[in-house]
């Protein structure tokens, strides 16, 4: 139920401490205007004028009122806490994403990522809220109302205190089963956002093929096992009040029932009875109310265990090293190097590349090309071998010093809620707009621009403008122009589901932003090899061939095979 990640949030000991003393002056109150009401009743039955008792009658109200100021005050404090941890832990998962990079994103599923991001910070936000002021109103409360009813009626307080582990014990065993429904249904909503995301990106190929309806029933079922684990945890907690409130309300109504009859045979006042008669459902009501929101926190807790499991990710150990800007004197090699994933080696690599070129890497769909990128990106650690920058050696590169003079452009370039100019310029804010005019024109978005309403102004992503992969790759293409600071290009198969006229198009546009720098281009499309300096052929995660284009072509060894493949026979 509790998570013990709550408890080791920033300054969560102060928050207890004061909620701790918010709920004392709440039981104070409580009994206060209990008090209150008890005695003007009395005083009533008894034959008592009503204006004779407006002390306790505007006690009640003050009391009553602070009472509820408490429970304000309260709010707006967890309020404000919870804000807080929610913006800080989404900052802190966002942050893990950019330093682990895509690795992160493909084992824990993209939807789940955005899921994760958005709603699940959200039920995190809403859990710290909760879980507080349920937990501290439960451990206190109910015990000096306890107290109280002992003072007033021993017999009273017995039956209660009887019956309170009893509902204890109830709510357990409920809520294992309760939590049993929530981790699957967690896990439910976790494959459905996966698959529709997963749905989304594929859907012009799924049209081409013609298996959108197959598809479609495909995620169908998917949300029909989420409905159906929803609707099971719903039972679950339906049948989790029901029970409670009926044990709550069968315990008040024998204690109701106890003092009716000792009223009858005088054998307790009239105050008394009628006090702890008062007392009785606010003694309960902490348990209700941790009851009744019990599920809520449970989405919560499941959100911030999947948030602490991203945050606990293993990450490569960074090295502080002084790295000289890449240019034509620069060099980085490879040696023995290799990546294993689950105890099986995915990329053997040994390689040297000295200056400003451009470096293919071609080979078939699992050959190892993106494994290799995103090790030169420093988002995966070699298990072994030797790597050099320049005249030092590293462990990996996950490197600041590399890293900033790095651009990475993935297949599905990510297009941020902002304006089209913002998203332009969003790692280089200092361009001004001349600047982000000119990259406009170079990477093809002229077009775009003057069809959208409000130009660069307009609004992109989360249910804004939609744009399609060829132009989405164009808006990282201009932020690779803006960005003249940065010299080392990674393109993991940046025109991969672009249709062949767009990206013949790209490919004008790309080509002049590789000049003078160093480009690593990983695609399985040959017609990028005749602009590239040096090819590096991949088979599975090894390497076969390197060299440039003609040497491979002359040689005829695999990357010519490999081209037969691409082409055809008769283009080889």
């Amino acid at each position: 139920m509790i998570d013990k990640a709550v408890m080791v949030l920033p300054n969560s000991k102060k928050i207890m401490g004061m909620l701790a003393g918010l709920a004392v002056l709440q039981a104070l109150f409580i009994i206060g205007q209990t008090y209150m009401l008890s005695a003007a009743i009395t005083h009533l039955w008894n034959g008592g004028k009503i204006t004779d008792q407006l002390f306790e009658i505007c006690g009640f109200i003050i009391i009553f009122s602070a009472r509820h100021g408490i429970s304000f005050l309260r709010d707006k404090l967890l309020d404000r806490y919870a804000g807080e941890q929610a913006v800080s832990l989404r900052k802190q998962l966002l942050e893990k994403v950019f330093r682990v990079g895509p690795k992160i994103v493909q084992k824990q599923g993209s939807g789940n990522m955005t899921t994760m991001a958005l709603d699940g910070i959200e039920q995190v936000e809403n859990y710290i809220h909760l879980i507080f002021s349920k937990m501290m109103n439960m451990m206190i409360i109910p015990w000096l109302i306890l107290a109280v009813i002992f003072y007033l009626d021993i017999q009273s307080g017995v039956i209660l205190l009887l019956i309170f582990p009893l509902i204890i014990i109830f709510m357990i065993v409920l809520g294992y089963a309760a939590q049993a429904k929530a981790d699957k249904q967690y896990k439910a909503f976790q494959l459905l956002s996966n698959h529709f995301i997963d749905s989304l990106r594929g859907l012009d190929t799924l049209k081409m093929f013609g298996l959108s309806k197959k598809y479609g029933k495909s995620i169908y079922n998917t949300s029909e096992e989420f409905r159906k684990s929803t609707m099971s945890t719903l039972k679950m907690g339906i049948l989790s009040t029901f029970a409670l409130d009926f044990f709550t309300t069968l315990a008040v109504a024998i204690v109701a029932v106890m003092l009716g009859l000792r009223l009858i045979n005088g054998l307790i006042p009239l105050f008394p009875a009628l006090a702890v008669l008062v007392l009785a459902p606010e003694y309960f009501l902490p348990v209700r109310e941790f009851a009744n929101d019990y599920h809520a926190t449970l989405d919560g807790k499941n959100a911030m265990t999947a948030i602490n499991n991203v945050l606990n990710e293993a990450e490569m150990k960074q090295e502080s090293i002084d790295l000289k800007t890449w240019d034509e004197n620069s060099r980085l090699s490879l040696e023995g190097v290799s990546v294993s994933y689950e105890g099986k080696t995915v990329l053997s690599a040994d390689f040297s590349v000295k200056g400003l070129k451009k470096i293919g890497i071609i080979g078939m769909s699992g050959s190892g090309k993106s494994t290799l990128i995103n090790t030169l990106s420093g988002f995966l650690q070699p298990t072994e071998g030797k790597i050099e920058l320049g005249d030092q050696r590293v462990a990996n590169f996950a490197l600041e010093q590399w890293q900033k003079q790095m651009i990475y452009i993935p297949q599905d370039p990510y297009v941020f809620q902002l304006s089209l100019k913002d998203n332009l310029a969003f790692y280089t804010s200092e361009a001004s707009e001349a600047d982000i005019l000119e990259a406009v024109r170079v990477a093809g978005l002229s077009e775009l621009v003057a069809e959208l309403p409000e130009g660069l102004e307009t609004q992109l992503g989360s249910g804004a403008r939609r744009l399609s992969g060829g132009q989405a790759q164009r808006i990282a293409l201009a932020r690779a122009f803006l960005d003249k600071k940065r010299k080392v290009l990674m393109f993991d198969e940046p025109t991969a589901h672009l249709d062949i006229e767009t990206e013949v198009e790209l490919k004008e546009r790309m080509l002049p932003l590789m000049k003078d720098r160093l480009v690593f281009f990983a695609t399985h499309r040959l017609h990028w090899m005749a602009q590239m300096d040096e090819i590096i052929v991949l088979d599975q995660g090894k390497i076969v061939e390197a060299g440039t284009f003609s040497e491979l072509s002359a040689k005829k060894g695999y990357f010519y095979r490999l081209s037969q493949q691409m082409r055809g026979k008769e283009h080889a």
